[in-house]
């Protein structure tokens, strides 16, 4: 996961890991050895384009927008294809009314023709206030639910860990996350909400409340569960 930090010189690049009250939460009941929070690597502005996210502050909007807007004009003049031209006239129509790319409602062709193209503000932006700076953990935090992005945790003796996934990935893609061999064996997830998980004070507590659930492959999972993987080894 590559979060593109756009003209931000107060956040340092690098590997992070994003600090989780709600994981804290979770390693104050389970108290297990190692606390592994979301891990993640800041890129520069150069790196852009081969990132994930990008955090950029407010008034750096109109940077963007103008770097995709020279690209469109550009590939503008030098299309041939009429579908690429009605393409590239709709996302220049969009980006003179400032706004991203990523708002536009594209066709799967389209899609496709877009495919090549390096667009920045074809890619989950979140802005950011002068103020934000002060929490670069919440700020970070807030650019991976903006960007599409939940965590779900596991928790034992050993350690408790977030792990990052897409809204709306399923139990057997969350698996994967983890390791591809229990993604493969995969039978059942065992599914805590962190809500339960708290409330009830730990796992036995919340399987003796019955709020352990057995969820199928294709689960949808939720932000903050906490998921036990049953798989085939």
């Amino acid at each position: 996961m590559k979060i593109s930090i756009f003209a931000i010189p107060q956040i340092p690049l690098g590997k992070r890991s994003i600090k989780d009250p709600r994981l804290d939460q979770v390693d104050n009941i389970t108290k297990a050895k190692k606390k592994t929070y979301l891990q993640v690597e800041l890129v520069g502005a150069e790196n852009a384009l081969d990132s994930d996210v990008i955090l950029a502050l407010d008034n750096a909007r109109t940077d963007l927008i103008l770097k995709d807007l020279d690209f469109v004009e550009t590939r503008l003049e030098r299309a041939t294809q009429e579908g690429e031209k009605a393409l590239l006239s709709k996302l220049k129509g969009m980006l003179e009314q400032e706004e991203f790319i990523s708002k536009v409602v594209l066709s799967e062709e389209e899609r496709g023709l877009m495919a090549s193209y390096g667009l920045y503000t074809n890619k989950p932006v979140t802005a950011a206030q002068d103020k934000e700076l002060e929490d670069p953990d919440l700020l970070l935090a807030r650019a991976l639910k903006e960007g599409g992005f939940i965590s779900f945790f596991t928790t034992g003796e050993k350690e408790t860990r977030a792990w990052l996934i897409k809204k709306g990935a399923t139990a057997w893609e969350a698996a994967g996350a983890i390791h591809s061999d229990i993604q493969r064996g995969f039978i059942r997830a065992e599914i805590i909400s962190l809500a339960d998980f708290i409330q009830c004070g730990g796992e036995t507590q919340a399987k003796q409340a019955g709020k352990l659930r057995l969820e199928q492959k294709d689960y949808p999972m939720q932000d903050c569960d906490l998921a036990n993987f049953r798989f085939n080894k």
